[in-house]
């Protein structure tokens, strides 16, 4: 068995923090921390979700108001212990080039596309997570016979977890965050 590098020892007895991941400058790419501990997506993902995550984030940004904008790539400070990497956000946040994550309350509308690597993080603890935050829609893409099909999630402030507000199939229309229409067949092959 291998050593493990040094940047992967935390670097205090209780673990890992959330501000300890823009310290990290060899860990791979795509490094959330989940219940203070790191999770790397390390398998290759298909070609697919890609194609999905681009061509949804132009949907969008056609969309969005101007004080809106869809970022990629950028994780969530949750809390201390938690900071998620979606595939896609939607954030009131300004820009800031050198910016690394947005807080809860910047962030509008949390996007993951499933893979089969991220399936249950995407529907089970990502979930509750951002729920618990006070995000206020999250939506789950998966393939459905290489047809995108959307899981969409509103929060129901009384419990702090979402509710269902529907599966959409062929077109996506949504009132909230802002108008939303998306032709979902342009998602697909």
């Amino acid at each position: 068995m291998t050593e493990l590098p040094d940047w992967m020892h935390p670097p205090r007895a209780e673990g890992w923090l959330a501000e300890d991941l823009d310290h990290l400058p060899d860990a791979p790419r795509h490094t959330e921390l989940i219940h203070g501990a790191l999770v790397f997506l390390v398998a290759p993902l298909p070609c697919r979700h890609g194609e999905v995550v681009t061509l949804l984030a132009a949907a969008l940004r056609e969309q969005v108001p101007s004080h809106v904008r869809v970022g990629r790539e950028m994780t969530v400070k949750l809390d201390e212990r938690n900071r998620l990497a979606p595939d896609l956000l939607v954030t009131t946040a300004d820009h800031d080039g050198d910016r690394t994550w947005f807080t809860p309350d910047e962030v509008r509308l949390v996007i993951e596309v499933v893979s089969p690597e991220s399936a249950h993080r995407d529907r089970t603890v990502k979930l509750r997570k951002y729920a618990e935050a006070g995000i206020r829609h999250y939506w789950c893409v998966e393939d459905e016979s290489g047809a995108p099909v959307v899981h969409v999630y509103e929060l129901d402030e009384a419990t702090s977890a979402y509710a269902p507000a529907g599966i959409f199939r062929g077109v996506l229309k949504r009132p909230v965050p802002f108008e939303i229409s998306l032709d979902l067949d342009k998602l697909g092959p």
